[in-house]
């Protein structure tokens, strides 16, 4: 990773799952920011910008929260990061495809930090978690169509 996650960070969450579809399938719908909101609940827009490449920016928008992101590793097939921030938050999210067969072992980390983590450390640990299992289960639902 260009960027790693902050270890020294209040909230750090990681977390795995197999997903039985190759890797370039599971890596396209992951990759494919615009169409976020048509597998992530969570997600209600996103827009990437560019091309999808190290240094592009893009915007997402969950709950009420727009988060401006940076995609900061962008290997094929096999890495892929970016930086958020919002109001009060800044986020490293780093992904890690890893190809077995017909499928993908998908590995995630965050480290969240700024005023709000700081302050409600507790409840945005749970809700990133949370978050973060939710999302893992869409992006299995949508790779396995």
């Amino acid at each position: 990773m260009n960027i790693n996650i902050n270890s020294k960070a209040p909230i750090i969450a990681k977390q795995k799952i197999k997903i039985d579809a190759p890797v370039i399938h599971v890596w396209s719908i992951l990759t494919e920011i615009n169409s976020w909101p048509s597998w992530q609940s969570a997600v209600k827009k996103a827009h990437l910008k560019t091309a999808l490449q190290e240094g592009a920016e893009f915007k997402w928008k969950t709950g009420f929260l727009t988060v401006k992101s940076k995609i900061h590793t962008c290997e094929k097939f096999h890495l892929f990061g970016w930086t958020g921030k919002t109001i009060g938050a800044f986020a490293i999210h780093n992904w890690v495809f890893e190809s077995e067969k017909d499928s993908t072992n998908v590995f995630v980390e965050e480290s969240l930090q700024g005023l709000f983590p700081f302050l409600m450390k507790n409840k945005f640990k749970k809700n990133l978690e949370e978050g973060m299992a939710k999302n893992l289960k869409e992006l299995k639902i949508a790779s396995e169509k």
